[in-house]
């Protein structure tokens, strides 16, 4: 059994994986491989190598696999450092359904539903279509009321951060539609970022169900907890008028907190990253040597 489990992980399931062709069954495979059963720790410490400018991850001397098969590497120390932590973080059983960073290296290695960077970029502005801070309660008055006092701020930030309009509505409908000039100008904005913050800020709209708050998130305007809180304004609104079931509550909102803190960390990384890249491209070869 345990060399059944370590040829899984470190061998991966290569052949099984790629035989999906149908991009549903290969989200459900690639879903339950990394939300399977825990598995028994059988390494003592997890750290990183470096090699042709890309970062490994080593459990005891074995090289860490993606699902799919392929070696697990990532293009910044940091990146291996969070992972790597993630791995020395398991007691005697690998809990992978808390392992959030490297499910997201998974994801931008191994790329399970084939996307391109276009297709990212689109399927994060299509978020703006249904955004959680443009759609509002008419009733009761206090949730309105509640609602535009935490929403509109951050509303009016996403507006003036990218010099577009932006329309809020008590109905199922935009009243005005986002415009094509607005896609565009998104479009240039996620453009700037690498393939790998584009996975993460992926996953953040898709936790929050927001762009604007994701963008914000990313532009440091407001901390993971705010972020959280406000995707989940309604919710809380009903959870103090109604009450909720306390421990269900909070790991709700513990899980859902751990998620966008891997993901904003995981873009902030990435981001990082390609600033230094783009500093040291910009140096003179003397400028290097003294760096």
């Amino acid at each position: 059994m345990a060399a059944h489990m370590l040829k899984t992980l470190f061998l991966g399931s290569k052949n099984v994986f790629k035989c999906y062709t149908d991009v549903k069954h290969a989200q459900i495979y690639f879903t339950r491989y990394l939300y399977g059963k825990s598995m028994k720790k059988f390494y003592k410490n997890a750290h990183i190598t470096q090699a042709a400018g890309q970062y490994e991850i080593n459990l005891d001397t074995r090289k860490l696999k993606t699902p799919s098969g392929d070696l697990f590497t990532v293009p910044t120390q940091g990146l291996a450092l969070a992972v790597s932590n993630e791995w020395n973080s398991q007691r005697d059983n690998i809990d992978r359904h808390s392992m959030h960073v490297t499910h997201l290296c998974y994801t931008a290695i191994d790329n399970p539903l084939h996307k391109t960077q276009q297709d990212v970029i689109a399927s994060i502005i299509h978020f703006l279509d249904t955004d959680t801070l443009c759609y509002r309660m008419s009733e009761p008055p206090d949730l309105t009321e509640l609602q535009t006092k935490e929403w509109d701020p951050l509303v009016e930030w996403f507006k003036n951060r990218f010099d577009v309009p932006l329309d809020v509505t008590e109905g199922i409908v935009l009243t005005t539609p986002v415009t094509d000039q607005t896609r565009d100008i998104l479009r240039q904005y996620l453009a700037s970022f690498s393939d790998w913050a584009l996975i993460g800020f992926s996953q953040l709209v898709e936790c929050l169900k927001s762009l604007v708050l994701a963008c914000a998130l990313v532009d440091r305007e407001i901390s993971v907890e705010r972020a959280v809180g406000l995707s989940r304004l309604e919710s809380q609104y009903q959870e103090s008028k109604w009450g909720n079931v306390e421990w269900h509550h909070d790991i709700d909102v513990l899980e859902m907190r751990s998620i966008v803190s891997a993901a904003s960390l995981f873009v902030q990384l990435s981001i990082e990253e390609t600033k230094i890249k783009h500093k040291l491209s910009h140096k003179s070869p003397e400028q290097h040597l003294q760096a």
